[in-house]
């Protein structure tokens, strides 16, 4: 049902938007309040994802609110004189270099005329003062369970000024239809070793933390029950970290998985690889704060197989349980992906999980803050 409340106009600030979840995030919300009729802004250093949000019409702003520097703080004026010359109704902070500037601008204006103060706790941020800004906002937004509890434990947020919020997701992406044949016929032609296999897909940025190491010795694991299958992995190194790309090559080829396992660096068609796949692989070897991977697999109708913890936990005991296998036993993931990639999936996905209703959500957060509700 669509929101019949007057528009909003509403400002998002983050470090950049390269890629990542927090970035996908952001654009997405931008163009579906855009869609509502809302006025969307974001204040970022820039990056890929700027042109994309421009054409969904958000305006971008580009200020060096990313750096982790006391030189950050040469940005608390100019971020004051630009919130008065926006007028925004909110402010949402989504990272904490941005939450401070923002927060130390927003303190020194008129607090009858300012905009509310929002803040999305993305991940389970280290327990200390710098972190502590991300709990300073007026209401805060929690992206699952495990990060609303970990608010409240080591924050000690009140539960009145959180509210969770999954990240949504647009069913209009994320489908079976995303896979065209057209653009299986462009994949194929570029990796010809993947024609005709059961894909296996290991989605994410190249990261220690992600679990790629995992995948790799759970490949090991699967090629030796079957040998109809190909891993594919999505997603490139951090800046300065393609150091990692090397070593996860080397550890590929000395597992004898040179011609099983491919890398395709980043890629904007991510959900025509979900559609595409028989399995996708979730491998973090430490909680997740959400792990949009989950959802955004389901969504397409492709099982998911992930470890027992974080974020992903919930996820996949919303839509799809038989997925999880305990944390870390490679052996029984590598069991059940070969499992899933011959039998049939049941999968249900919560409503909750897409984008309609974390808007619905969102905006509801911004209307009780408006009205003087869910603030300190």
């Amino acid at each position: 049902m669509a929101d019949q409340s007057p528009p909003l106009k509403i400002v998002q600030v983050l470090p950049a938007l390269n890629s990542g979840g927090v970035e996908r995030g952001t654009v997405e919300l931008a163009r579906e309040l855009v869609r509502g009729g809302h006025q969307s802004v974001v204040i970022s250093a820039g990056g890929r994802m700027v042109e994309g949000l421009i054409a969904e019409g958000s305006e971008h702003i580009e200020m060096p609110v990313h750096r982790k520097s006391l030189m950050s703080l040469f940005q608390v004026r100019p971020m004051r004189r630009l919130l008065a010359e926006l007028k925004p109704d909110i402010v949402h902070v989504r990272s904490r270099v941005p939450a401070w500037i923002v927060w130390l601008a927003w303190r020194g204006m008129n607090p009858n005329t300012r905009p509310k103060l929002v803040s999305t706790f993305h991940g389970m941020y280290s327990v200390n003062f710098y972190s502590a800004i991300m709990a300073r906002a007026e209401h805060m937004i929690a992206i699952s369970d495990c990060v609303k509890k970990y608010m409240r434990s080591n924050y000690h947020v009140p539960e009145e000024r959180i509210t969770l919020i999954p990240r949504g997701l647009d069913p209009a992406a994320f489908n079976r239809d995303a896979c065209s044949a057209q653009w299986r016929a462009e994949l194929y032609a570029a990796y010809p070793e993947l024609q005709g296999k059961h894909i296996v897909l290991m989605p994410g940025r190249l990261s220690r933390w992600k679990g790629q190491e995992a995948f790799l010795d759970m490949m090991a694991c699967l090629v030796s029950l079957r040998q109809d299958c190909h891993g594919v992995v999505v997603g490139d190194a951090e800046p300065g970290k393609q150091h990692y790309f090397e070593e996860l090559l080397a550890k590929r080829d000395a597992l004898g998985l040179r011609d099983k396992v491919t890398f395709v660096g980043h890629r904007s068609d991510i959900p025509a690889f979900y559609a595409l796949a028989a399995v996708t692989c979730h491998m973090s070897n430490k909680e997740e704060p959400f792990g949009r991977t989950v959802p955004e697999s389901l969504a397409t109708g492709t099982p998911v197989v992930a470890f027992d913890r974080g974020g992903a936990s919930e996820s996949l005991n919303a839509g799809f349980p038989q997925g999880l296998v305990p944390a870390d036993d490679i052996v029984a993931f590598a069991i059940r992906v070969d499992d899933f990639i011959d039998g049939d999936a049941e999968i249900r996905l919560p409503e909750s999980y897409y984008l309609s209703s974390q808007l619905a959500s969102t905006l509801g957060v911004y209307r009780r803050l408006l009205s003087g509700e869910g603030a300190n």
